[in-house]
């Protein structure tokens, strides 16, 4: 090993102090001193910051709800990375039990009270941290094969009594409320099993929980609303399209997201925006809107102020740790503005 190979090697291992000039001499690449950079940072102390409050919350059958709900996919690996095979071993590895723990942690001292997903996590966190986060269980009461009913000559394979179990599991598991997981509810609808869908809201309501209907595509509430189901609020996509990775407009076809199909490109989740924000604008239930990042794609101040401004009565990101303060101040100051205050949809939740 030459001594500029050793002086590099040992400059890599130790650079937490280095300099940019002291990087640029040693021939580093930029991605190289943007890294070193980040370890420096990281090797510091971590700042006491304090806790952003007053999060403003809202109600969904009485139960208060902060209007930023934290959203777990990010916690089991769920990146929607497009074509980067990686990022989601690395998620997984990044949230470690201790790190989900401490993220949630932040998430209740930044004002943040409602999580979705699985209860258990949180249950894990209450016992452990002494929190009192509360659960939205995203429930999906089908077999997992997700091509059994993925076009209108699949077979359904999932029974009243899959539901039943379904919901009563959360409802014993603490959860305050449960939805029929988006992709799910799209497959039911796409192939006219409404029946389903309203067997679920019904058997969630008789286990005691506040029920929803989840969605990605604008057919969800428009053909729910239409067959009179009374779900108690809609947990359904919404995001600008201003981001370049977005699927081009003549691309688009209903049903397409999370559809495992050759042209599910895994980088939309919102395909018809404004007929979405045109018709959730009719209906009188809480909505709560996720993927309102565009999984990443979209900075929070931007996507949470189209989600709020265009009626949503509650955001689902998912959250880093690293981003849950930033993310509750900005949703504060969104709230505040009159363009929100005074939206057209009037708020429901």
């Amino acid at each position: 090993m030459t001594s500029k190979e050793f002086d590099r090697r040992h400059f890599l291992a130790k650079s937490a102090a280095a300099s940019g000039a002291a990087a640029a001499a040693l021939g580093l690449s930029f991605e190289e001193r943007a890294l070193l950079t980040h370890q420096a940072r990281a090797a510091e102390p971590p700042s006491e910051q304090p806790s952003v409050g007053g999060l403003p919350r809202g109600k969904i059958c009485g139960a208060e709800i902060s209007r930023v709900i934290v959203g777990s996919n990010l916690f089991g690996g769920g990146a929607h990375a497009r074509n980067l095979k990686y990022v989601s071993e690395l998620m997984k590895r990044y949230f470690t039990r201790e790190k989900v723990l401490d993220t949630l942690q932040l998430c209740e001292e930044n004002g943040i009270n409602t999580y979705v997903g699985w209860a258990g996590r949180v249950d894990r966190y209450n016992k452990q941290r002494g929190g009192k986060m509360q659960v939205i269980g995203q429930l999906n009461p089908a077999d997992t094969n997700w091509r059994d009913d993925a076009d209108p000559g699949g077979k359904v394979t999932t029974t009243k009594d899959d539901i039943r179990r379904t919901v009563e599991s959360a409802a014993k598991a603490g959860c305050i409320g449960g939805f029929l997981q988006g992709a799910r509810a799209d497959r039911w609808v796409k192939i006219g099993r409404l029946d389903l869908i309203e067997a679920f809201v019904s058997l969630a309501k008789k286990s005691g929980l506040i029920a929803g209907i989840g969605g990605h595509d604008r057919r969800v509430p428009m053909d729910c609303e239409k067959a009179g189901i009374d779900a108690d609020f809609y947990f359904k996509t919404i995001h600008p399209e201003s981001y370049w990775s977005a699927i081009p407009k003549q691309q688009r076809k209903p049903f397409l997201v999370d559809s495992f199909g050759p042209e599910d490109n895994d980088c939309m989740w919102e395909q018809y925006p404004e007929d979405t924000i045109r018709f959730m604008r009719t209906v009188k239930k809480p909505w709560i809107g996720y993927k309102v990042l565009a999984a990443g794609a979209v900075h929070p101040n931007e996507g949470f102020k189209f989600a709020f401004e265009n009626g949503t009565d509650f955001v689902c990101p998912g959250m880093f740790d690293w981003q849950v303060r930033e993310n509750v101040a900005i949703a504060k100051r969104v709230l505040a503005e009159d363009a929100v205050k005074n939206r057209p949809r009037p708020w429901r939740g």
